[in-house]
């Protein structure tokens, strides 16, 4: 951070991580007065835009300046939200990612996607803006429950499907008994295997004209989950892995996915113990809700879908009927329950 020069330093972080925060303030020699760090609440509600007015008002009463630094320490919800208030107040003014979960290490602090939500949908208003840097501190994943251990893998595991060589899988495969340890050197290769994936993608395309679509494999249905069930039910984690399914399926019978390597992925989401359950939703229910997707053009959702591991193809045009198949096949197989 010293590299930064900045005139002043805000964090912003969420309610439940003090003991994270303290740590990271004595460690860091930060001694920030209270005005000067906001703690916001937990789940998708904590990054609604009603909740912008207060944090604006308050860090401009601290101070903040076009030279100031904005530290984002926590999950997926708090980099969003923190990015976009960087992105937005004065203009623009620097910030730094802190990712606290495997989730946010792997995926959310990569890239400079913002946002937050509106009551029409998730992260509907945001920017690209990028941190200055991230830092991610892998001692902190020990206190990590399974859930946000689940989210991390889904988007590891969905990164292995889209890296073209097969390597990212084939490691993630061969230490899958030994990513579930904090300390793990396999996690940590892995971890670094999946933001250099990531990261590629995004250097050829920043802005999300193109390429960068591949990285919603999986979302399409996931938001639509997500989305159903109010944010409330699921983790974006959770949710993602049963689009993974869904993908899965709709790419073996949309783009001719070889029925063998469907299955062997599917096995392997089963050896990771991602969810691949239709969690008791209709097909009908989350048509409805792919209806208000940002990827939805002229009423049709589109969909990423796998030529073969390593092919994404992106704008696919799915049918309701083929969706409605592919999920009353993911129900069967797999689980309905609520």
């Amino acid at each position: 951070m010293s590299r930064c020069k900045a005139s002043s330093v805000f964090l912003i972080t969420q309610l439940g991580l003090e003991s994270i925060e303290d740590s990271f303030l004595k460690g860091s020699g930060l001694a920030l007065p209270p005005e000067r760090i906001v703690r916001i609440g937990q789940g998708e509600a904590a990054k609604h835009i009603n909740v912008l007015g207060p944090i604006f008002n308050q860090l401009i009463r601290a101070g903040i300046d076009r030279n100031s630094l904005i530290l984002a320490l926590g999950g997926g919800v708090v980099g969003d939200l923190a990015g976009f208030v960087a992105a937005t107040i004065l203009r623009g003014v620097r910030f730094a990612q802190l990712p606290t979960t495997l989730l946010a290490a792997v995926d959310s602090s990569v890239g400079g996607k913002v946002a937050v939500n509106v009551d029409g949908g998730k992260n509907m208003v945001g920017a690209f803006y990028q941190p200055v840097f991230v830092y991610f501190n892998q001692s902190l994943l020990a206190s990590l429950p399974e859930s946000e251990w689940i989210c991390g893998l889904a988007e590891m595991f969905k990164h292995g499907l889209i890296e073209e060589s097969g390597r990212v899988l084939t490691n993630l495969r061969a230490s899958v008994g030994r990513l579930r340890t904090a300390d793990s050197p396999d996690l940590r290769a892995a971890v670094l295997d999946s933001v250099a994936v990531k990261a590629g993608v995004v250097e050829q395309d920043v802005r999300e004209n193109g390429l960068r679509a591949v990285l919603n494999l999986g979302h399409t249905t996931a938001h639509a989950i997500e989305s159903a069930t109010a944010h409330r039910r699921f983790s974006h984690g959770a949710a993602v892995s049963r689009g993974l399914a869904t993908m899965l399926l709709l790419s073996r019978d949309v783009l001719g996915l070889p029925p063998g390597e469907t299955e062997d992925l599917l096995a392997a989401m089963e050896s990771f113990a991602l969810p691949r359950d239709t969690a008791g939703l209709s097909a009908a229910e989350l048509l409805e809700h792919m209806r208000f997707d940002k990827k939805t053009v002229a009423g049709v959702p589109k969909f990423v879908l796998l030529e073969r591991r390593g092919r994404p193809i992106f704008g696919q045009d799915v049918s309701e009927e083929q969706f409605q198949q592919a999920w009353s096949e993911q129900a069967e197989r797999f689980g309905a329950h609520e």
